[in-house]
């Protein structure tokens, strides 16, 4: 996938598909809160297997119940379609 960085309206566009994501910072963010420690850290082992397949890792941590998740694409210096591509995974595994 390109690792070219979007437009701003690019990116709003793209965002209008991912509820409960904003770019804050120059990256697409999201903080979730799950119902336990147990919870908060399976959804982070699932997603870290997800970033490690595509080799597109985020920045992330993660307090008790809480997690919270930044991506941008480093090299090309702001938000790429790689990051919404994680973005939708990580969406996908709160959803199942």
């Amino acid at each position: 996938m390109p690792r070219t960085k979007l437009t701003d309206k690019d990116i709003q566009t793209r965002l209008a598909a991912l509820p409960d994501w904003e770019v804050r910072d120059g990256k697409l963010h999201r903080e979730l809160t799950f119902p336990s420690f147990i919870e908060a850290f399976a959804f982070m082992t699932a997603f870290a297997l997800v970033a490690e397949r595509v080799n597109h890792h985020p920045d992330w941590r993660n307090v008790y119940n809480r997690v919270v998740i930044d991506l941008w694409t480093h090299d090309a210096g702001g938000i790429t379609a790689r990051d919404f591509e994680l973005a939708q995974r990580a969406h996908e595994l709160t959803e199942s």
